[in-house]
């Protein structure tokens, strides 16, 4: 598939999270709901350690583009 040419995982023991920054618009909702673990200042931006899987998974359904999904 195209679009995952440059994505990257991220994973924290059964979540798996894929970040498509070609489809990413930049909306900010990830880091205005969970900035301890969504924080583009930071490298690397997604660390998901800092906080419960369910938390994360609310958050990653908002995601307006799509480019934020479970796998």
């Amino acid at each position: 598939m195209e679009e995952h040419q440059h994505s990257k995982t991220y994973k924290k023991d059964n979540l798996k999270i894929l970040w498509q920054p070609g489809i990413c618009i930049h909306s900010r909702i990830c880091f205005r709901g969970l900035p301890q673990v969504f924080d583009p200042r930071r490298k690397p931006w997604i660390i998901l350690e800092n906080e419960a899987n369910e938390k994360i998974i609310d958050q990653i359904h908002q995601c307006p583009s799509g480019a934020l999904k479970m796998v």
